[in-house]
């Protein structure tokens, strides 16, 4: 929904109407939130392990597209923006039906089941990543849709009662965590030090750890509340913590165009089960270009994590250097880019459907 709403927002911002279709996940919640109206259909992933499952939503996709179909017809848009998986699969199918311009966006590394379905009928598809053989015209690389980053450093450290000495780790998985990320960080850095940013010596080292909903409440008795250490369940908007940091362990799924955003170096640790493996792709991305550094899933201990921390905190040239490559990787007119090809497909649209 983070790529969706930046570009929802370009467009309104624009003074054209948005209105949103979706299902009945964060969208829900998310969509009205930012003051957009939103029209729910029943639709669910395809499970590849359970064949009834598969089947149950089969059906509920074809009813799910005669659903969008009829939205469509009331709501009469000039573009639909379909912005990746099975919701903005049936939408784009349903508009494709119509002979409604279609802009289609992939926030990650290769492309997925709706897009590769879609792709030939669309106006045009955004990338966030280059993707081998997926080339103009059909498709455009303008990079993934980011929120405006939080740009008061002190602020931001402010928030987290983090002073200028204080070398600041951020860790994240995404809303539901990362077990593996979330165990090696708790044993390996809740103890560090490393020199303070002013030089004045070794320090601890503050953290960040926004551990997600499930892990959350077996993590925190881990923790002294009153220590450099300090536990969330959830960060929204992440990017204050972003902000406030010096350096990035997370996983390496679509928010690491945010970490570029913020011009952050980051320890990447790609999810093993990923379609396609995209978050190796995705994080290799970053590392090739010197703004990262990979640990597999697999090869992630405590100890491994802690080593690699202080060694980059130690080595502040380094860490400045990764830091520049990263923000020199971001694509802050994304957003703008992506709104420019909606318009574009419609001829001048008062009304885009996302």
């Amino acid at each position: 929904m983070v790529p969706a709403l930046a570009v929802a927002d370009e467009l309104r911002d624009g003074g054209h109407r948005v209105v949103f279709v979706g299902g009945d996940r964060e969208e829900a919640r998310l969509v009205p939130e930012a003051g957009y109206e939103l029209h729910q259909i029943r639709v669910e992933g395809f499970s590849r392990t359970h064949p009834l499952k598969a089947a149950r939503a089969g059906g509920r996709a074809v009813g799910a597209v005669t659903a969008a179909r009829r939205i469509l017809g009331r709501v009469a848009p000039d573009a639909v923006m379909g912005g990746g998986g099975y919701v903005a699969g049936v939408v784009g199918a349903a508009a494709v039906s119509r002979r409604i311009p279609l802009v289609l966006t992939e926030a990650d590394s290769h492309l997925g089941v709706s897009n590769r379905l879609l792709h030939r009928r669309a106006h045009r598809v955004c990338l966030g990543f280059p993707i081998a053989g997926r080339d103009e015209p059909t498709f455009r690389v303008t990079g993934r849709p980011v929120p405006e980053p939080f740009g008061d450093h002190a602020g931001a450290r402010d928030r987290f009662g983090l002073d200028e000495r204080t070398p600041t780790v951020l860790v994240f998985g995404g809303s539901l965590g990362a077990r593996s990320v979330n165990e090696a960080a708790i044993e390996g850095l809740r103890d560090l030090t490393a020199p303070a940013l002013d030089g004045s010596g070794e320090v601890p080292v503050a953290v960040i750890h926004a551990s997600g909903r499930r892990d959350h409440a077996a993590l925190r008795d881990r923790v002294p509340e009153d220590g450099p250490y300090r536990l969330f369940d959830y960060l929204s908007p992440l990017s204050p913590a972003l902000a406030a940091c010096d350096l990035v362990v997370s996983r390496s799924g679509g928010s690491i165009a945010e970490v570029t955003a913020h011009g952050r170096p980051a320890i990447l640790v790609p999810y093993p089960h990923a379609a396609a493996d995209h978050q190796t792709a995705n994080a290799r991305w970053m590392a090739d270009a010197g703004a990262a550094v990979v640990i597999g899933d697999g090869e992630l201990t405590a100890e491994r994590l802690r080593t690699t921390v202080a060694e980059l905190l130690g080595d502040r040239e380094r860490l400045e250097r990764m830091a520049g490559v990263s923000a020199g990787l971001a694509r802050p007119q994304a957003a703008r880019a992506i709104a420019d090809e909606v318009l574009a497909a419609a001829g001048g649209p008062a009304t885009a459907a996302a």
